[in-house]
């Protein structure tokens, strides 16, 4: 299935039916009076969080969504038929977006969250509701409300408890593949990820879900390569998992780029809780290990794992801190980050 995170729609609610003008009249009934029923209601439009999707896709084939309107009253007080209601489902995490693709409408982050996107227009009233004391024959009928015409953008940012990050070719697919059941695209050449993927991890007995995203590179802020433009699925994370390569000759340089280039698309996405992990041990020497574990502690000011992928070397340890700093930031909201114009 291809992934889609990004879609543009255009929708519109049923209008009101006419109401009826209509008078009763048959042979043997005098006084029959006004009898014009109401007009049906049009069709709304919603929007509605599911399960088992984590693309848009769908969107891409089809975009435009325009709910029936209601038909006009009849005559003997008949009410005409409502419009059926039209619902967009989406994947867990979409934000709705108003057409300046700034303005928040709504933000489905749980199952079965469903919001009114453009609501049907009421039916127009027949002539029998007019009638009163001082116009017992009334020859007026209301016209139905119109419906509401918008264009919307859907934009999806899967939801994940913790994200990797790290530059083209650092190890994340294949630490996804090696402690979840993802199976993620893994080659020994860099830009093997090319759309976000989504695993499931297991550590003593609990679960959380992971997300990797595409490598980002130097620029990437100004809008080079890939991973800026995935950098939204992150934003929901409590944790980021920052990888670096070990076998890199410049490793520090390559820690300090994906740092600058998180901080500069967001302050909130750069003061989210990161835990650091050089890759590739299995590849490095113990004094290759030791002075570049050193000089990772040295430019980050913190600790660092060694970590190895294939050799599934320090993955249950990350994953303990992972879930400790899951479990401590859940009581704590996500903030979501406004759009930012380098990811459009």
């Amino acid at each position: 299935m291809k992934f889609l995170d990004l879609a543009k729609v255009y929708i519109r609610s049923g209008g009101g039916g006419g109401g009826c003008v209509s008078f009763r009249r048959e042979k043997f009934v005098e006084f029959g009076g006004p009898d014009g029923g109401d007009g049906g209601r049009g069709g709304s439009v919603w929007v509605e969080a599911v399960d088992g999707m984590n693309t848009l896709i769908d969107y891409r084939y089809q975009q435009h969504f325009f709910a029936k309107s209601g038909q006009p009253g009849m005559g003997s007080q008949k009410t005409g038929k409502s419009g059926d209601d039209i619902v967009l489902r989406v994947p867990m995490g979409t934000e709705i977006l108003d057409e300046d693709e700034e303005t928040v409408i709504a933000d489905l982050t749980s199952l079965g969250q469903r919001v009114l996107l453009a609501e049907g227009g009421n039916g127009g009233w027949g002539n029998l509701r007019f009638k009163s004391s001082t116009n017992r024959s009334p020859a007026r009928a209301n016209a139905g409300i119109p419906g509401v015409e918008r264009t919307i953008w859907l934009r999806l940012k899967l939801i994940a408890d913790a994200g990797l990050l790290g530059l083209p070719n650092a190890g994340k697919s294949t630490f996804l593949a090696a402690v979840s059941n993802a199976r993620p695209k893994i080659a020994d050449y860099p830009f093997t990820t090319l759309v976000p993927n989504l695993g499931v991890v297991g550590i003593d007995g609990t679960e959380f879900v992971m997300a990797d995203i595409p490598g980002l590179i130097e620029g990437a802020h100004e809008g080079r390569g890939l991973g800026i433009q995935f950098l939204a699925h992150v934003e929901r994370c409590k944790v980021l998992l920052h990888l670096v390569d070990g076998t890199s000759s410049t490793i520090t340089k390559d820690y300090r780029t994906i740092i600058h280039e998180i901080e500069a698309y967001s302050e909130v996405l750069g003061d989210k809780r990161r835990v650091l992990a050089m890759t590739k041990c299995d590849a490095m020497d113990a004094k290759q290990i030791s002075d570049r574990r050193r000089a990772l502690e040295k430019a980050s000011g913190g600790p660092v794992h060694v970590i190895s992928g294939v050799a599934g070397k320090g993955l249950q340890e990350v994953l303990r801190v992972l879930q400790s700093d899951i479990a401590e930031a859940s009581a704590k909201p996500v903030e979501a980050t406004p759009w930012h114009p380098a990811s459009n």
